[in-house]
């Protein structure tokens, strides 16, 4: 019984997927046309229209394969859930800070942002390693409170092969493997090393900077991935400066905090 159920939803998952269902519909085709045009058409043509449709349906269940298990759709909903469920904590308790990505080594083994509860908060010299909490101190002041949240960029960390290289190219070759490779919700990016600052120009972006609460102070997914690898490279705190769009691309500014 449970042999039949299994292969019953084996089947079912199988045909819920259109490239399979239509790779498997042109062999079948293909393989029944093809013998009876040869054999008893007698026409080549007609035979190399069943080869055809035969060759079409491996290529179809070929693309089945590769198509992602999740669909960009699920992972867009998820997202915005995510979202959404921060920015309504963030307005929630008035937060309006920009938030400070820390590496994972600060973070117990995964990298986050924190959002200080007072503004013109010092956090310049955050060394220590943080509890894994929602509120944690980061500081010896009474004061000295923030969030700690999961961002886009954090999760994407998991994604890279490597850690990446403390310099503006190795930051520059993870954000372009994560956005460009993994991802592909950008053409290019580039960024260079100024002053203490890591200026970031993402070309041909896909997710927008929307300039909503949530991306005021977390800054919008492709920014977040920005600065979440950033910190992570260099061991080191840092913060979205700025952020802005024009002409299809996005700037982004990275303060390095210690």
């Amino acid at each position: 019984m449970r042999q039949g159920t299994l292969i019953i939803l084996t089947m079912r998952s199988l045909l819920n997927n259109p490239y399979r269902w239509l790779g498997l519909s042109l062999c079948v085709a293909g393989a029944v046309f093809s013998p009876l045009a040869f054999f008893i058409v007698t026409s080549v043509p007609l035979t190399a229209v069943g080869l055809s449709a035969i060759m079409l349906g491996f290529v179809c269940v070929a693309l089945a394969n590769a198509r992602p298990y999740i669909s960009p759709e699920a992972c867009q909903l998820m997202l915005k859930t995510g979202m959404e469920n921060t920015s309504a904590l963030l307005e929630e308790l008035n937060l309006r800070n920009k938030a400070v990505y820390l590496p994972s080594l600060m973070r117990e083994g995964r990298p986050q942002a924190l959002i200080p509860l007072l503004e013109d908060a010092d956090l310049m010299h955050i060394k220590q390693k943080l509890p894994g909490r929602l509120i944690v101190r980061y500081g010896a002041n009474p004061d000295d409170m923030a969030i700690a949240v999961t961002t886009a960029g954090s999760i994407n960390i998991d994604l890279l092969e490597n850690s990446p290289e403390p310099t503006s190219e190795g930051i520059e070759d993870a954000v372009n493997y994560i956005l460009t490779g993994v991802l592909d919700i950008a053409s290019a990016v580039h960024i260079i090393s100024q002053d203490g600052l890591l200026r970031a120009e993402i070309t041909g972006a896909r997710l927008p900077y929307e300039n909503v609460w949530y991306e005021r102070c977390l800054g919008s997914p492709i920014a977040s991935i920005v600065a979440a690898i950033s910190s992570e490279a260099l061991a080191k705190p840092v913060r979205i400066k700025e952020e802005s769009q024009a002409k299809g691309k996005i700037s982004v500014v990275i303060e390095v905090l210690a």
